[in-house]
């Protein structure tokens, strides 16, 4: 594939450039944001590569699904988005979080979609909502990182908030960002390469179980594109920690990583009600 850069990111050749989305434009604040993290990224020399933006709507809203492998998958969402007309995401994330000192405060700022998952219904209802008015919003359908970095159990609120809108089911997913930071391996903030490919809408139909499967199915197709990008690209790769079993790597499978993430959901639990 041949490349250049576009603000920043390594994007096709035959990249078109489009307007500026000039209402998403106007909020100085979130925009001022991606243009540092840009910043960073190209500081620490992390280069991403961005496959299929043109799959993002220029206006109206939309939902971006993707998988999640490392801590910086909520940025890297967001990079399709910005060179498609400096768009921006509003991700569904937990309530918890939200909660945290002055870093809620820029959540709510951002108008990102707090998630309180004792009451699922309103949080649907306000992701509906912020589609229905014309926004994109972000979910990670694994609802964790993936440990295995293989895609995991998805869960059915995006086709089932995606429908309820009436708006594109955009498929997307990141290779690469496990080797930067995720959990349980050592950070690595520099020289690191990452491919970001967006997919065409998924075709929905009303049944949620049925069309998360073909979302996870489209995934996967990405994503088996990507890892080949990846490896053509930067590899060849040995016993990695950062890679899958079925890569040849050294990464707990989806099972095991299942077990971890069952233990930790114990032991988080343990601590709060230790704390009350």
């Amino acid at each position: 594939m041949e490349t250049r850069r576009y603000r920043g990111f390594t994007v096709p050749r035959l990249f078109k450039e489009i307007s500026v989305n000039q209402e998403e434009a106007a909020e100085r604040f979130y925009q001022r944001s991606i243009a540092s993290i840009r910043r960073i990224l190209q500081a620490l020399r992390i280069d991403v590569t961005v496959v299929g933006a043109e799959n993002i709507p220029a206006t109206g809203g939309a939902l971006i699904a993707g998988n999640h492998t490392g801590y910086l998958d909520f940025a890297l969402m967001g990079v399709g988005p910005h060179i498609r007309g400096k768009r921006l995401v509003r991700f569904m994330a937990k309530q918890s979080v939200f909660e945290v000192p002055v870093l809620g405060v820029i959540l709510r700022k951002m108008n990102h979609v707090p998630v309180d998952r004792s009451k699922g219904a309103s949080s649907v209802s306000t992701a509906v909502a912020m589609l229905r008015s014309g926004n994109l919003v972000g979910i990670f359908p694994e609802g964790t990182i993936s440990r295995s970095f293989e895609l995991a159990h998805f869960k059915t609120g995006a086709a089932r908030i995606a429908h309820a809108a009436e708006v594109p089911l955009i498929p997307m997913v990141t290779w690469g960002s496990q080797r930067v930071w995720t959990k349980d391996l050592p950070k690595r903030l520099h020289h690191v390469p990452v491919i970001i490919h967006y997919g065409e809408p998924v075709q929905l139909t009303g049944d949620a179980e049925a069309d998360t499967a073909e979302l996870k199915a489209q995934m996967q197709l990405l994503l088996d594109a990507a890892r080949d990008e990846y490896a053509q690209a930067h590899g060849p790769f040995g016993a990695e920690a950062w890679l899958p079993r079925s890569m040849g790597g050294t990464a707990p499978t989806v099972e095991e990583a299942e077990e971890l993430y069952r233990l930790e959901k114990e032991a988080r639990a343990a601590r709060k009600r230790e704390r009350r």
